[in-house]
């Protein structure tokens, strides 16, 4: 255990006391592998947004269970809050529990706390630990952030003189997901102002957003193509070079070259399609171009391998897993973009690669899934019941109109189809690529409900078979911030353009703030597939080229609003296993999972079918019971081929988020 992880939980000796506070402003103890820590001890956490809400949860769930003799759910609580105003609690929380501040200031004495506060809660192990070794005194705020550059992420500005030097640095930071909080990306941009060689370029933005840099790297890499008289057709994100910032990328410096033969390995740069014999070009340089199918077929078995290598195992955190499966969506959007036979020769490979990923994320969620809920979300949600709240805060933050648009049952490999699809409409849009977890069991009524709710789903027990509170639980949400009725729209069944002017008559509405919108074509390509996830792919590419995408975000962009785009959960290719006559199955189209209402037939129910697993699921009603079927099976007819979605894989538990705007015109 880390010295940063036994300092927080130095603070919690076992069996002082039942009820805990904790005044914790900087969320340092939510945390993941602090949370996993406390859970060992005996503890759990429930943060104290809500009085009512807390108060009915420990009272029902905790001190009824106590006051019985019984342990309960844990041994003790901790009621988390996120400030420092313990006297505003209730007098008899107060009374009978034990209080703890916790503040980075105070573990973060020889720091400057303006800057530590403002770099994210995954780099402060790292740093307790350089500041216990390398700070032997206090030092200012200009200080701080390089002693965070150098220690953290091995950056020294002073040291980036030349274009080698600053894009082998670039490149390797966000190779590794690295992006530069803003405070440090505005700190570099301003040492390394003064040289000439880096004038025109978009500094802080490159060091703090991954995609701003590829897009840059993309276009830069088609233009060193064309310089060598190799042209063809762009794979991937095609950018019109006047909307971006253009830069000369010494890619033929081994520095450079080494990471981005590796980013196109994995998917992050989109490679060259090129017809016809190759001028003289290094045999580096091949990476970043596709000849014929075959190459394509090499690109995604190498993108396999790279995969295989860097597998999170049961300590990663839940940044790794999303790592994962954004490598993982590219690779396989490009092989079910191939020919049936080159797909076939290294089916058995993909296969592998998903097995050993969902059995690896499996241990991880019966050992992390539980913290999910409790992490911190200013700067993204973690898990869906999330995003209202995050979005709440992007509107505090000056995004006044907001659009969330769910696209049911879209995979991150299927979103990869629809940008790749939707770039070919309009260039000029981008996109922050991120993803969060689905609420578990992976159905519809379950995770599409805490999405629009923002609520988890034993909050919202009676309703947790059906999607039709949505449009009041969208409302409440956003009443309970400030917002009146009339500035909030909620709309579902959108898919086809010619429902497009009916909707851009409701958002024509000024008074709307806020909109939510279901889009469901996706949900319906998979549940009519007969092909599997290559057949949908191709659907989905037509799909985009009927223009309802490009024309949803135009209407929606032009109209002021902030485009955020999640699913509530992906999809799979299972086999069948044959149907179960028992239990009440919560979705219909939930075929990876069956619920229960009693311990007595979950219990029955796993007992009889070996190719079941149940997993207790915290967050869910006490009546509510999930039995998965194993590895990528499914309850229907033995041996029938079916793409469905409930269960625990990497495609169906970890969703796209995004955010899409239309890319910043160069002055």
């Amino acid at each position: 255990m880390s010295l940063w992880i036994e300092r927080i939980l130095k603070e919690f000796p076992a069996e002082l006391a039942r009820l805990w506070i904790v005044a914790d402003p900087d969320d340092m103890l939510l945390d993941e592998q602090v949370l996993s820590g406390l859970r060992e001890r005996g503890f759990a956490v429930l943060p104290f947004e809500d009085s009512i809400v807390f108060r009915t949860e420990y009272e029902e769930c905790y001190r009824a269970e106590w006051d019985q003799g019984k342990a309960g759910p844990a041994s003790s609580l901790v009621l988390h809050l996120r400030g420092t105003n313990i006297a505003d609690l209730p007098w008899d929380y107060l009374r009978q529990a034990r209080t703890v501040s916790l503040s980075l200031a105070d573990l973060f004495p020889k720091l400057s706390y303006t800057v530590v506060r403002q770099i994210g809660a995954e780099y402060l192990e790292q740093l307790f630990e350089a500041q216990s070794k390398h700070a032997s005194q206090p030092i200012g705020e200009a200080a701080t952030k390089e002693f965070v550059l150098m220690h953290i992420f091995r950056i020294s500005p002073h040291l980036i003189t030349r274009p080698e030097d600053l894009w082998r640095e670039l490149l390797r930071l966000h190779y590794r997901d690295g992006d530069l909080p803003q405070v440090l990306a505005s700190h570099v941009a301003y040492v390394l102002a003064d040289h000439d060689a880096f004038k025109g370029l978009p500094l802080a933005e490159l060091f703090s957003s991954k995609s701003v840099l590829l897009r840059v790297v993309q276009d830069a890499w088609y233009r060193y193509l064309a310089q060598r008289g190799i042209a063809g057709m762009r794979t991937g994100e095609p950018i019109p070079s006047d909307y971006i910032d253009k830069a000369n990328v010494p890619f033929e410096h081994p520095d450079v070259w080494m990471v981005i033969d590796s980013m196109f390995l994995e998917g992050t740069l989109h490679p060259l399609a090129v017809q016809g014999a190759l001028a003289d070009i290094p045999e580096w340089a091949k990476v970043g171009i596709v000849q014929d199918p075959a190459a394509m077929r090499n690109l995604v078995l190498e993108g396999i391998k790279n995969i295989m290598q860097a597998m999170p195992t049961i300590d990663s955190s839940h940044r790794d897993w999303a790592h994962l499966s954004r490598r993982m969506g590219e690779v396989l959007a490009r092989f079910h973009g191939l020919d049936a036979a080159r797909a076939d020769s290294i089916k058995d490979n993909i296969i592998e690669l998903q097995t050993t990923a969902d059995s690896r994320l499996r241990e991880w969620v019966t050992r992390h899934y539980a913290d999910l809920s409790s992490l911190p979300v200013a700067k993204g949600p973690v898990i869906v019941h999330h995003v209202p709240r995050f979005l709440s805060m992007r509107r505090s933050a000056g995004e006044t109109k907001i659009a969330l648009l769910v696209f049911d049952g879209l995979a991150i490999d299927q979103w990869i189809h629809v940008r790749e699809g939707l770039v070919k409409q309009s260039p000029k849009l981008a996109f922050e690529e991120n993803t969060c977890f689905a609420w578990l069991p992976t159905l519809t009524s379950v995770s599409r409900q805490a999405l629009f709710s923002g609520l988890k789903p034993r909050e919202f027990a009676d309703t947790i078979e059906t999607t039709s509170p949505e449009p009041t639980q969208w409302s409440r949400f956003w009443q309970d911030q400030g917002l009146r009725a009339n500035e909030v729209l909620y709309r579902k069944g959108i898919k086809r353009t010619v429902q497009l002017d009916d909707l851009e008559v409701s958002l024509a509405n000024s008074s709307i703030k806020v909109a939510g919108i279901v889009v469901d074509m996706v949900d319906e390509i998979v549940h009519g597939a007969t092909l599997g996830k290559s057949g949908i792919a191709g659907q989905i590419a037509k799909w985009c080229e009927s223009g309802f995408v490009d024309r949803l975000f135009a209407l929606l962009l032009d109209k002021g609003f902030h485009i955020y785009l999640t699913s509530d959960h992906g999809n799979v290719d299972a086999v069948g296993q044959g149907r179960l006559n028992q239990g009440v199955i919560s979705d219909l189209r939930g075929e990876r999972v069956r619920t229960y209402r009693t311990e007595t037939l979950a219990a029955e129910s796993a007992a009889t079918n070996a190719n079941t697993y149940r997993l207790d699921i915290a967050g869910l009603p006490a009546n509510f019971l999930p039995l998965f079927a194993d590895g990528r099976a499914a309850f229907v007819r033995q041996g029938e081929q079916v793409v469905v979605h409930g269960g625990i894989s990497v495609e169906e538990l970890i969703v796209p988020f995004v955010k899409i705007s239309y890319v910043s015109r160069t002055e």
